[in-house]
């Protein structure tokens, strides 16, 4: 369910899905922000490393199930699956976009 999503997080989701790297980071401000698994990448650089370790690490892919907006603010609720114990899970991931780009993301349960 990426109908109804902003353009830059359907691009997201469609890219992680096929597990591209290049396609995930694209929508990504330069300055942006992920906190996942309890540690926060900052930049291009830093989010492109956090990206192709989990990518390697979980491979895994995300029906999106649910999302919500306040104002520039998504709330995704994602079934998670790929290689990690309790799999499938719900994650949410947790978006803030600056006009076209995603400014801040967090991932948690």
């Amino acid at each position: 369910m990426t109908a109804g999503l902003p353009q830059p997080l359907a691009d997201y989701f469609s890219a992680k899905n096929r597990r591209d790297i290049d396609g995930m980071l694209n929508p990504f401000a330069p300055d942006a922000t992920v906190r996942d698994e309890g540690e926060t990448h900052r930049g291009s650089a830093a989010i492109r490393e956090w990206m192709e370790a989990t990518t390697r690490k979980y491979r895994v892919t995300v029906e999106v199930a649910d999302a919500t907006a306040n104002g520039d603010a998504w709330r995704i609720a994602g079934l998670v699956s790929g290689n990690f114990p309790g799999s499938p899970a719900t994650l949410r991931y947790n978006f803030v976009l600056a006009g076209d780009q995603i400014a801040r993301l967090e991932i948690g349960a």
